[in-house]
């Protein structure tokens, strides 16, 4: 049975293979123009930083060098029900520097567009076990990020050799650039 996290809520993985399920439904009728959200990942070493550039995996980058993380590819619409991104991740295959990481959407062209995370509903990040298709955990945003264009739904961390998930739902107005500006 998942188990439904509260922000700042850390709960344990247990499960070597999972995947990373991201939703999130739009109110296409407030700016005129169809929404694209993207789910970004920052693999981080000890130092809160990228093990390398091919550690940041987005939509022009869908897997990681070790092939421990791989991206299912941009969803440009997130019509329908369900997922709408998927991120596969094996910590059998992950390489040891990696110690974090990091998820966040973001807004693809958000000032051009006028839109911000407060058009954006029902979002959600959940992880389930790759074999059996059983969700461990989720994690529901509830909050009105009204002039946001990313968030930081987040964190899978190792911490004495076990991976840990922590609940996040943290925004910021400067889109993917400032959390690449963070975490290069």
């Amino acid at each position: 049975m998942a188990i439904n996290l509260q922000k700042g809520q850390r709960e344990n993985i247990n499960a070597p293979k999972f995947t990373v399920g991201l939703g999130w439904d739009t109110n296409n009728t407030s700016t005129g123009t169809g929404f694209d959200l993207d789910a970004s990942l920052f693999l981080l070493g000890e130092n809160k930083k990228l093990v390398s550039d091919n550690h940041f995996i987005f939509y022009n980058n869908l897997e990681s060098p070790d092939k421990a993380v791989i991206h299912s590819g941009d969803n440009l619409t997130g019509d329908g029900n369900g997922d709408d991104e998927q991120i596969k991740i094996d910590l059998t295959k992950i390489d040891d520097a990696v110690k974090e990481i990091t998820v966040v959407v973001t807004i693809h062209d958000a000032d051009a567009r006028r839109q911000n995370f407060g058009q954006v509903r029902n979002s959600f990040i959940r992880i389930f076990n790759t074999d059996t298709n059983e969700e461990i955990l989720k994690y529901e945003l509830d909050e009105d990020f009204s002039i946001e264009t990313a968030v930081e739904f987040g964190r899978i961390y190792n911490r004495n050799g076990e991976w840990k998930f922590e609940a996040v739902g943290a925004g910021q107005r400067d889109g993917l650039e400032k959390f690449v500006s963070i975490y290069q």
